[in-house]
């Protein structure tokens, strides 16, 4: 099984390494299963960041008089990046 990302591999189960998995899950769910999994961790890792960024941003927004913050995360996130003091972690640590 190889994991890739636009188009990069990133790595490959060996067989064995699918056989070890696979004393435990089922062969007709591995793949399933596998891919529930990868989702699980990208998905719990983006509300992570989500609930910090909310939590740092809604009282920023508050206070410089936004009346209206939306509370689909996706359209929350693009206001706070449209922001002009919003600045990502690569660019708040090359301040420092």
């Amino acid at each position: 099984m190889k994991i890739k990302v636009d188009n990069i591999d990133l790595f490959e189960l060996s067989e064995t390494q699918k056989k070890v998995i696979k004393n435990d899950i089922q062969d007709e769910f591995f793949e399933e299963d596998m891919k529930r999994r990868l989702k699980y961790i990208l998905m719990h890792k983006y509300e992570a960041c989500f609930k910090r960024l909310k939590a740092e941003w809604e009282p920023k927004l508050a206070q410089i008089g936004v009346q209206m913050i939306p509370t689909n995360p996706d359209a929350f996130a693009e206001l706070v990046f449209a922001h002009p003091e919003y600045k990502n972690r690569t660019e708040r640590e090359l301040e420092i």
